[in-house]
């Protein structure tokens, strides 16, 4: 099993780093330097770099890598996405060179139209699709698009490790309180979130059974859930319908 280092990036970006020995893989290199940092502090050899989408703050970082180590890039295929040496769609299978492990490649198209996901080991590398209390914006798919997509992360394991993109979980759950008060394990939530964060600490990774218990972008058959969008948009009456009234809500809260 391999160890997964948080390399934090920007203002809230997450890269993972993980590591076998003297092997690492990356995903979602947004930034170079501080992975560059990581792999000359631990005198690490880059072997793969894993790509959920395109855009800048997940793969802006990869050519400088490249110019310093001979990796694997392997990403989505309906993207454009730098250096990339093999393409996935979906229900491929990745194995990691020299972190022995394999990764099920998993098609979330919402975000963006190409998203993947990358399962194995029981970690979940998930991108802007899935975040810690919430879910990634429709910058290119629908609403349909991202329920379906959200439908298949949330079948795997409740013990999955979710390794999203970014640190939103506060804000996150700031919105899911709005929405589902009286959810006794998100009140909880909120505050260990707070505590968190006060102390300087991140809140990723999550687990699917957390977010499937206060993840409303996971419970949108609950019955508060679905009371709370009706709220917003009267006729949201089916699974899909509460969904986009949550997401088109969530972003102007």
């Amino acid at each position: 099993m391999f160890d997964v280092i948080r390399i934090p990036a920007f203002k809230d970006n997450y890269i993972w780093l993980l590591r076998k020995g003297a092997s690492a893989a990356v995903v979602d290199p947004g930034d170079a330097r501080p992975v560059l940092d990581v792999i000359e502090r631990e005198g690490l050899s880059l072997t793969t770099i894993l790509v959920t989408h395109h855009h800048a703050d997940h793969q802006g970082g990869v050519a400088d890598l490249l110019a310093r180590h001979p990796a694997e890039v392997v990403g989505p295929a309906a993207e454009s996405i730098t250096g990339i040496k093999r393409s996935l769609r979906g229900g491929e299978t990745v194995s990691v060179a020299g972190c022995a492990a394999d990764f099920q490649v998993i098609a979330v198209p919402g975000h963006t139209l190409g998203h993947i996901a990358y399962y194995g080991s029981g970690c979940l590398f998930c991108g802007d699709t899935l975040f810690a209390g919430g879910c990634g914006r429709l910058f290119e798919g629908t609403a349909a698009q991202m329920l379906e997509s959200l439908a298949r992360l949330s079948a795997l394991p409740d013990d999955t490790a979710v390794y999203c993109a970014h640190e939103y979980t506060q804000a996150n759950l700031r919105f899911a309180l709005a929405v589902e008060p009286g959810n006794p394990r998100l009140q909880r939530r909120v505050e260990e979130v707070a505590v968190a964060r006060a102390a300087g600490l991140a809140t990723v990774p999550s687990t699917i059974a957390i977010e499937k218990a206060s993840n409303p972008f996971l419970r949108c058959r609950e019955p508060e859930v679905v009371a709370a969008a009706q709220r917003r948009v009267p006729g949201a009456r089916d699974e899909l319908a509460v969904f986009a009234a949550l997401r088109e809500w969530k972003n102007t809260f």
